[in-house]
């Protein structure tokens, strides 16, 4: 329930950030000016390939945020590991403002638990900048299955417990877990069958497992080919790139909430007025509308707010996430 209050508290407050940004412009000009930040080119850190959801939300928001600072916002991608090389490697350098990270659900609130030797703290050893949007899961099954309803998909799995199977991209993922969580609500169970990447969407759509929670993107022209059938997504409110499809939050599970997100982390010690100003032009790009087309697009939520209420989703998702893996047994050891 912690995590559902803060993910509210958090889209309710990105809400009305818009009214207080008129002031915070001229504020956000003196920081700029009394800091002389951005000198030089910075680099943002993206623990995953390119192309992938966190890659396209980093790249929608950092070509504004040049243009404002007249500086260049600079995207090195480097995958591996479930993104822990790249957070490691941020945590490592100068805190300077000039590496910065975005950074997702898995390396900041999943393997901390996940990876029981990991050698650093995400939570305690970044800066918390601003969370840049949300990115839930839908989930979707095989038409061969027979429901076009959660809830006659509820039906089904507590009729045939430990019979139906579902995918991921692997143990951990916030896909694995998403669906290891809604079969506990329900209060059946299901078999996890994890995979690499698109093999799993491959051997849902030949019918070889039964459901998954997919990010949007990678399955709404399936949906809207009808070769995938999307039952509910898991975001406390409805998206607006799938505003027919109802949450499973409102069809009887109430709290329900998981999949991705995308924030902004700087080094721990980065200087105050840096991550002010950071936060303000950013919160400040989330509001123009060719970002947001481009974030909704990819099924995410544009939020923004404070560092601090970056600081309190952070712990709230660790604990959220340490609980489901616990319950489901998931490491990498």
């Amino acid at each position: 329930m912690l995590f559902h209050v803060s993910r509210r508290q958090a889209l309710a407050r990105g809400a009305r950030l818009a009214a207080t940004l008129a002031g915070g412009a001229t504020l956000s000009f003196e920081l700029h000016a009394q800091s002389g930040y951005p000198a030089k080119p910075v680099k943002v850190v993206v623990g995953f390939s390119a192309g992938g959801f966190t890659d396209l939300v980093a790249r929608a928001v950092l070509q504004p945020l040049s243009e404002r600072l007249k500086q260049s916002f600079v995207v090195e991608n480097k995958p591996g590991a479930g993104a822990n090389i790249a957070t490691g490697e941020v945590i490592r350098s100068a805190p300077d403002g000039y590496t910065l990270i975005v950074n997702t659900v898995g390396p900041m609130a999943i393997n901390p638990s996940l990876y029981r030797k990991l050698p650093h703290d995400p939570i305690n050893d970044l800066a918390p900048v601003i969370l840049l949007c949300d990115g839930p899961n839908v989930l979707v099954v095989n038409p061969a299955l027979g429901v076009r309803t959660f809830e006659a998909f509820v039906d089904r799995l507590k009729a045939n417990p430990g019979k139906l199977t579902y995918g991921s991209t692997g143990v951990g993922t916030a896909a694995h877990l998403s669906s290891f969580m809604l079969s506990q609500r329900v209060g059946s169970s299901a078999i996890h069958v994890p995979y690499k990447g698109a093999e799993a969407l491959r051997d849902l759509l030949a019918g070889q497992i039964d459901f998954m929670c997919a990010t949007v993107p990678s399955v709404i022209s399936l949906i809207r080919a009808e070769r995938l059938v999307p039952l509910a997504v898991t975001s406390p409110k409805r998206l607006r790139s799938l505003p027919e499809i109802p949450t499973i939050a409102e069809r009887g599970f109430a709290g329900f909430a998981a999949g991705s997100w995308a924030a902004m982390y700087a080094p721990r010690g980065t200087p105050e007025a840096v991550i002010q100003l950071l936060n303000r032009e950013l919160n400040e790009v989330l509001q123009l509308p060719a970002v947001q087309q481009v974030l909704v697009r990819e099924g995410a939520e544009p939020i923004g707010g404070t560092p601090a209420q970056l600081a309190q989703f952070t712990r709230a998702e660790f604990e959220k996430w340490r609980t489901v893996v616990r319950d489901s047994g998931a490491s990498t050891d």
